[in-house]
């Protein structure tokens, strides 16, 4: 498929995991891609930027306009999760959780629609299960997610009008590197990866290259009727009742 020929996306916390699965797809369809996170990325044409500044979130669309001539398609990817308790957590901590993960991807947004406006283009957030529900530890990570969701339907119903569409990706657990990693440094890593099958119906985790798949599909035009939605891509995690 050539779906997004002379399209250009901007996808945020591209450099790895679900993020660069995302690039790679829309690369693969034709697209030119740029990436923003806080390092260079050498596989795409890239912007080095900590998105918790409200002003990189105003660069990175610029430099790309600037550089591409337009925006189609924006993914709002980078995030973070930070454990903790709620009387743990200091206030600058809890922030930076909000700002990375909430207010930078409305900044995004708000330098975003001047230029998909005028293509009316797309816009995917990568949200998650935990905006929907919670694991132990996770409150400022659920705040921002479940914001973020709010966000996506707030965008979808004041700019549908004009021609652009703001949709929501819900990942469950997911083998990215950072994952895999955690799971390695566990005492019994495959005892751990047993229990994660048992939580999903499907038997298995899934793969950044699933969640890049929808996130393909919510930015091409053949969902052109679609939006304001939250995607949950978990395997069937959430759909589960515990055993009695």
């Amino acid at each position: 498929m050539n779906r997004f020929a002379e399209k250009v996306a901007l996808v945020t916390g591209g450099r790895s995991g679900i993020g660069k699965a995302i690039a790679e797809r829309l690369r693969e369809e034709g697209a030119r891609v740029f990436t923003a996170q806080r390092g260079q990325d050498t596989h795409f044409e890239s912007h080095a930027y900590d998105l918790a500044d409200p002003q990189s979130c105003e660069h990175a669309v610029k430099e790309t306009v600037s550089r591409a001539g337009r925006l189609d398609i924006l993914v709002n990817n980078a995030g973070m999760m930070q454990e903790s308790s709620i009387e743990d957590m200091s206030l600058e901590d809890w922030q930076r959780n909000l700002d990375v993960n909430l207010t930078a991807p409305f900044l995004m947004i708000r330098n975003a629609l001047p230029h998909l406006r005028e293509t009316r283009g797309s816009i995917v957030n990568i949200g998650s299960i935990e905006g929907l529900g919670s694991n132990p530890g996770h409150a400022a990570y659920c705040a921002s997610k479940a914001g973020l969701h709010a966000l996506t339907r707030a965008v979808a119903v004041d700019h549908g009008h004009e021609g652009i569409r703001c949709n929501a990706v819900a990942p469950g657990w997911i083998d990215t590197e950072l994952n895999t990693d955690f799971i390695e440094s566990l005492g019994d890593p495959e005892s751990f990866r047993r229990k994660i099958r048992t939580i999903h119906p499907v038997g298995r985790s899934g793969t950044p290259e699933e969640v890049a798949a929808l996130v393909a599909f919510l930015a091409a035009e053949e969902s052109s009727f679609v939006t304001g939605q939250i995607y949950t891509v978990d395997g069937g995690r959430m759909a589960k009742l515990s055993l009695p």
